[in-house]
């Protein structure tokens, strides 16, 4: 089956794979830098500005996840963009948000279901990726295979290594954006270093200690989940992360649910307590909407498309008359079968019955 986007494929060492990537989507990656440049702009801060934002991030990024850093080196190499314009779009979130805290963070909502529950007796995790419609024709997947023989497949945007994905140790990461009032912008490992380095990792403890170990700027909760042996039941493990604090939520009767709100009991101050948030309800709705009993993968999309609270629902739709930077709709759906080490995807809003295209590792597409 073809793949619902534009696939790239890379192998070799973090700079070889940085590298091919650049040179692949170079186009893509010069065209999303500079629409990132001119959202910076519209929340005060200038290309010069940015590029020293990014050689903060470059620097975080090189002492703290260092695999990653040289990926994104040679991104920008194969790519030809100013190195640290490529650290700006990567730490987009702390440059937007951290600027402006008095926006909403309304991206996604993510689901967890242990093999306890579901019909396959898999471990899955699930999420919509809410973000600006206008980023639709950034989006690809990204195929890497590094020197030491671990790969890792992606959906991410022009530019960046990941957004949610899964790895061949069969461990996989979703991701939704939070708000707190420590969030700042000047320095702290990025947003989108953070989720490569735990897509990079070759087990869920090593992912855990690349997000919890390292300074952070924004606060991010990544819904994580490992398949292990056949005789071994999955994991799947909640991390919100926040600039000097961490807290963890863990399965219910072997679901986790979560939007964009705190939900552990750590110090940092949900800014969303300010403004309100369709997040309030979506993860307790997604939750409930999983019902009893085992949970089939069908029952999992139909909840990324539901539209309790439309158009903030979970399965979230465009509001045209909207501040043109406050637009959100669901970009895409997934869901990530841990134990097949396959991602199947689907161009969002799902609620048209759009199909979703299966991608497994280790198979040609």
């Amino acid at each position: 089956m073809h793949p619902p986007l534009p696939l790239i494929s890379a192998t070799g060492t973090p700079r070889k794979c940085g590298i091919t990537y650049g040179s692949v989507a170079a186009h893509a990656i010069a065209a999303n830098t500079a629409n990132y440049l001119a959202r910076f702009a519209a929340v005060g801060i200038d290309v010069e500005q940015a590029r020293g934002y990014g050689a903060l991030f470059r620097d975080a990024a090189h002492r703290h996840a260092p695999r990653v850093a040289e990926m994104l080196d040679g991104v920008a190499e194969g790519a030809r963009v100013d190195v640290d314009e490529i650290y700006a779009l990567n730490g987009r979130t702390e440059l937007m948000y951290s600027a402006n805290p008095g926006a909403e963070p309304s991206e996604c909502t993510a689901i967890a279901v242990l093999g306890q529950r579901t019909a396959s007796g898999h471990t899955l995790l699930a999420q919509n990726w809410d973000w600006h419609p206008d980023q639709r024709p950034y989006a690809l997947l990204l195929d890497t295979t590094d020197e030491l023989g671990r790969r890792v497949l992606a959906l991410t945007e022009a530019g960046m290594l990941a957004k949610a994905g899964l790895n061949d140790a069969g461990l996989g990461v979703c991701v939704n954006m939070l708000g707190s009032e420590h969030d700042r912008r000047d320095g702290g490992v990025p947003y989108h270093v953070l989720l490569r380095a735990a897509l990079d990792a070759p087990h869920l403890g090593a992912a855990l200690r690349a997000v919890c170990a390292v300074p952070r700027g924004a606060s991010i909760n990544l819904l994580m989940g490992q398949a292990f042996a056949e005789d071994t039941p999955g994991e799947a493990i909640d991390v919100e992360v926040a600039p000097g604090d961490v807290g963890f939520v863990h399965p219910s009767d072997g679901v986790i649910t979560h939007a964009n709100h705190f939900e552990s009991a750590l110090s940092a101050v949900d800014t969303l307590k300010y403004i309100g948030s369709s997040s309030f309800f979506r993860s307790a709705r997604a939750r409930r909407l999983l019902g009893d009993g085992l949970i089939g993968e069908d029952r999992i999309k139909a909840v990324l498309r539901d539209h309790g609270g439309f158009p903030q629902s979970i399965c979230r739709h465009d509001e045209p008359d909207a501040a043109a930077a406050d637009r959100t709709e669901s970009l895409f759906a997934l869901v990530l079968d841990l134990d097949e080490r396959r991602m199947s995807i689907a161009h969002g809003p799902t609620c048209a019955g759009v199909e979703y295209r299966h991608i497994r590792m280790g198979e040609s597409v």
